[in-house]
């Protein structure tokens, strides 16, 4: 019988092992084919990545820049990172939120360490992670000032997620479009406009949704004062502080958390991208007289917390944490700065530097608005990748240790396609 059994699955081995032979090679024309078209991915398909570098099916090499859009903090496939997922997939893979498991206590509790909190709810994306501290901050609300104290601040051009939620809660009307109807008593108000800001506050605000730095938006730091008067008027109307640090969190900008920068303590913060270093996972942090609000049974997340999510971002943290790494991050700021300066100059490309830390981002200049994304495309070709931020903004987000021949040899590759791009006549 246990002769069978090992024949048997010999059989079945062998089996996989012919149609895996038979598969045909993929192709990006799959996307078209098999995939709903709500992206436009380049025509060319990774296939690995270590550092700052990656090499598509061809074997071509790539340098990024863009960091999977500030998610790959330590770059692809860091040994540490790999060494704490296989170690805990060999351990435990998932158990759902009926039982909590080391790493993700581990996890609560280091970033309650870390961090202003009290208290962590985890999830699986920046999104959901907004869309949990937007539905903590009406529960705080209702529970102790009533129904009616339910107006949520948020701001032009700002970007919080895709779900229905969050999207309303951006600044951004292209993104509402055609999913009406929407959530209701949410305003916007122009960014880092104080004016604007005391205008609009009253009782029956529940909360201010704001980022340190606006990603999408143009890659936009806050004005310092700006974030003071919110926290101002925040305290002085029983209103909570949320900070979306879902792309300036985990040491981007050269803190831990940006909030830190700006010596602004805020009531609930979101992370996610780069806390995981690649991996899905998220936070929504808070203090534990707001957490309270979050009762058995209001919120939850099937996956959120799992233990591999967990134990890379454990390891995470681990390296990011450090005052090297942290210092590290303004020590490449300025190198990049000084390259592009020199390119924007020389090319008249761009003037105006944005952001903090390595979330950078280049301001077009007027001849070329509306051209950022057939840059990016051009850098694409001469082997680096960039992002962009609407239609006039270039952005980087690379990994916060990306070596500094990297970034030489990237800054080199993006003149090229620079000079290209100028000579191709497309100004």
């Amino acid at each position: 019988m246990l002769f069978l059994l090992k024949m048997a699955k010999l059989g079945f081995r062998l089996s996989l092992k012919g149609l895996n032979e038979t598969m045909p090679t993929v192709q990006r024309e799959w996307y078209d084919n098999y995939m709903m078209p709500n992206y436009a991915p380049a025509a060319m398909i990774p296939v690995r990545g270590s550092g700052s570098r990656m090499w598509d099916q061809e074997g071509r090499e790539y340098i990024d820049f863009g960091g999977g859009i500030a998610v790959n903090v330590l770059g692809h496939a860091h040994p540490d990172l790999v060494a704490a997922l296989t170690d805990q997939a060999e351990r435990l893979w998932h158990t759902s939120n009926v039982l909590a498991t080391e790493p993700s206590l581990k996890l609560a509790r280091r970033l309650v360490e870390l961090t202003f909190a009290d208290r962590a709810f985890f999830s699986n994306s920046g999104a959901e992670a907004n869309e949990a501290a937007l539905k903590l901050a009406r529960r705080y609300a209702f529970d102790h000032y009533g129904k009616e104290k339910d107006r949520i601040l948020a701001f032009d051009n700002a970007f919080h997620g895709r779900t229905l939620f969050t999207v309303t809660a951006g600044g951004q009307a292209s993104y509402r479009e055609g999913f009406g109807p929407l959530p209701g008593a949410i305003e916007h108000l122009p960014f880092n406009d104080i004016e604007a800001l005391d205008g609009a506050f009253d009782e029956d605000v529940c909360a201010v949704i704001v980022e340190p730095v606006q990603g999408e938006g143009g890659v936009i730091a806050a004005d310092k004062e700006f974030l003071e008067t919110i926290r101002r008027l925040c305290d002085k109307h029983n209103s909570l502080m949320i900070l979306d640090e879902v792309q300036t969190g985990v040491g981007r900008v050269g803190t831990l958390y940006a909030y830190q920068a700006f010596d602004i303590v805020p009531d609930i913060l979101t992370t996610a991208k780069g806390l995981g270093g690649g991996f899905p996972v998220a936070a929504t942090l808070s203090s534990a007289e707001v957490a309270d609000s979050l009762k058995i049974g209001t919120h939850g997340s099937t996956w959120g917390g799992n233990p591999m999510g967990c134990a890379v971002a454990n390891a995470v943290l681990d390296i990011v944490s450090s005052d090297a790494v942290l210092e590290g991050v303004c020590e490449r700021r300025q190198q990049f700065e000084k390259a592009l300066r020199t390119l924007g100059d020389k090319y008249g490309l761009f003037g105006e530097i944005r952001g903090m830390g390595l979330l950078i981002g280049c301001l077009l200049n007027a001849p070329w608005q509306e051209k950022a994304r057939g840059l990016m495309q051009a850098a694409q070709d001469e082997g680096v990748f960039i992002l962009v931020a609407g239609t006039n903004v270039l952005r980087m987000a690379p990994s916060l240790i990306i070596p500094q021949e990297d970034i030489t040899e990237g800054i080199d590759r993006l003149e090229r396609a620079i000079a290209r791009f100028c000579e191709a006549g497309k100004v």
